[in-house]
């Protein structure tokens, strides 16, 4: 086997689970009531973050059982690596956004400065409303600027290294099913 696989493996092998997905199961149900309540006669259009929230999207949309579009923006901080840099614009959405509400989904909100990114970019392009959900609420302190927090949110974690249901380590370990804590011989 390649050294990356052995690797992956190991720092699966080692990482803590905070969430196993029957707990995953049950914040997606929650938040699909929330967001039902607050949007199923807006006709919105829910705006995957990829590829992060390729996972908690898809699970999320099939709880939604009301007209909406599914569209995806990819924009990143990352583009591989542990940790983030400047944003990087990959694909903006296909669907013109002027006066509608749309529902960002993302992964996680860690420091909130792509997030809060995507939020303007839909305010700029016209939406009537726009709606933030995240599959993770990671408790720390935000970014310098950030002054939101996200409208719909799965799970809150402790501020650690996290891998799984879309979060990846070096773009692998986002199927894994469940949230996990990376050890720090990883991070």
């Amino acid at each position: 086997m390649n050294n990356t696989v052995e690797k992956m493996k190991a720092v699966l092998e080692t990482a803590e689970c905070l969430h196993d997905f029957a707990t995953i199961e049950k914040a997606l149900d929650k938040m699909a009531v929330e967001i039902t309540k607050k949007l199923k006669d807006t006709n919105p259009i829910i705006l995957c973050v990829m590829v992060g929230a390729l996972i908690p999207t898809g699970h999320l949309v099939t709880r939604l059982n009301f007209p909406l579009q599914i569209d995806y923006v990819h924009a990143t901080r990352y583009q591989g690596e542990v940790r983030g840099g400047d944003l990087h614009w990959l694909v903006e959405p296909r669907n013109n956004l002027k006066d509608r509400t749309i529902l960002i989904v993302d992964d996680i909100m860690d420091g909130g400065l792509t997030l809060g990114a995507i939020i303007d970019y839909c305010k700029q392009a016209g939406a009537k409303k726009v709606y933030s959900a995240v599959m993770i609420n990671k408790l720390r302190e935000r970014e310098p600027g950030v002054d939101f927090e996200p409208d719909f949110t799965g799970l809150d974690t402790k501020d650690e290294f996290l891998v799984g249901f879309g979060l990846d380590y070096g773009q692998y370990l986002r199927n894994a099913p469940g949230i996990y804590a990376v050890a720090k011989e990883h991070q």
